[in-house]
């Protein structure tokens, strides 16, 4: 689907580098990975035709919990 080179692989990560500096980068890697996995579930639930936050019949979110 892509095609990306070593060097061009390289390049990218030298610019997040120098963008997101060495402290945060590991936190924005790990920002980046959750919003995908949020992402994903929530296309898996449309698929599904699950709602993605349950309601119970009084329209509170969280379903029947008490």
């Amino acid at each position: 689907m892509f095609d990306f080179s070593y060097s061009e692989i390289i390049v990218v990560a030298l610019v997040a580098l120098v963008l997101f500096g060495s402290d945060k980068l590991p936190e924005a890697a790990r920002s980046l990975g959750r919003t995908f996995n949020a992402f994903k579930s929530g296309l898996r639930e449309a698929a599904e035709g699950k709602p993605a936050v349950e309601e119970d019949v009084t329209g509170k979110p969280g379903g029947n919990k008490r």
